[in-house]
């Protein structure tokens, strides 16, 4: 059985953290893509000659030129610019969409039958704009949000109540922004709502509250506050691992439900738009939409 293959379209700091999980994971054979000459060549190498340390066998190649990414089954991207301190994602719309639209326009002549999962910023944004300029069916293009931001959330509950965080589920949807939505009626420890154990903890349902809104609060800037800290980029280990999470589990046809950026068709009440729900993602891309019993509130903040 052939090997699969993945693409990973921006040889940054997520790039090469994808790169080398991919193939420590013996997930699949990786092509780097950069347009930056002796990047993404460096990166592949340096990873490859960890191989016999880390007891993997993959094949790794960095590259400037689309024609490398032929037949790849799945294409990752990250292209664009990274934040800086004081930038908002929608700062980035400019710069980023014209990278994209080339990227778009180098995938869709490469690697017509592929999966594409985009990480790039303005996320929301960045995904519809790939979509109407490569032509590719909806079910293939799947932007990389509320795995990550679920993640946060769910770090940021552990840590407040002293649980493992592999114990809590906790979900995040709408926009990969302020926009975000955390569900706190749906967030629990194995089973046990986390307002419940909040307010368990502080003997005291408004300050149970005011510790769940500040959570939900460092969430929607958790992007932000790993910015201010870097000072010199933004977060790329965990959207890095959030996005081969997405990509393992259509490699995989494991079809876990994962809150992603997709298109809807009537779900949720939204029509013709992508935007972040819990998405059953299996071998073909996005194979269904799981629906959740929102608020009026909450509908209307989860769209676009």
């Amino acid at each position: 059985m052939a090997r699969k293959k993945v693409a990973l379209i921006g040889g940054g700091q997520i790039g090469g953290v994808m790169a080398q999980l991919f193939a420590s994971r013996g997930l699949a054979d990786v092509v780097l893509f950069d347009i930056v000459e002796g990047l993404p060549q460096g990166k592949t190498l340096d990873i490859a000659e960890a191989s016999r340390i880390d007891r993997f066998d993959m094949k790794l190649k960095g590259t400037n030129e689309y024609k490398d990414i032929d037949n790849a089954d799945i294409v990752i991207i990250t292209a664009g610019l990274p934040r800086k301190p004081g930038m908002s994602r929608e700062d980035l719309l400019t710069t980023n969409a014209k990278i994209m639209t080339s990227v778009a326009n180098g995938v869709k002549e490469h690697a017509p039958n592929s999966i594409v999962i985009i990480v790039s910023n303005p996320l929301d944004t960045m995904v519809t704009l790939f979509q109407k300029i490569s032509g590719f069916p909806t079910q293939r293009v799947i932007g990389q949000a509320g795995v990550l931001d679920s993640s946060r959330f769910s770090s940021f509950i552990a840590w407040e109540l002293g649980v493992s965080v592999m114990d809590v589920n906790a979900m995040v949807l709408g926009g990969h922004g302020d926009t975000m939505v955390p569900l706190v009626r749906y967030a629990n420890v194995n089973g046990v709502p986390i307002m419940e154990l909040l307010e368990r903890k502080y003997n005291d349902k408004a300050k149970a509250q005011e510790v769940m809104d500040a959570m939900v609060t460092r969430t929607k800037k958790a992007g932000g506050e790993v910015v201010g800290l870097l000072k010199t980029g933004s977060a790329f280990y965990s959207p890095a691992s959030a996005a081969t999470t997405m990509a393992t589990a259509i490699l995989l046809d494991q079809r876990r439900v994962l809150p992603c950026s997709v298109y809807l068709n009537g779900e949720f009440g939204v029509e013709g738009y992508f935007v972040g729900v819990p998405a059953i993602l299996g071998e073909n891309g996005v194979e269904g939409v799981l629906e959740l019993s929102l608020n009026d509130k909450r509908r209307r903040t989860s769209r676009v």
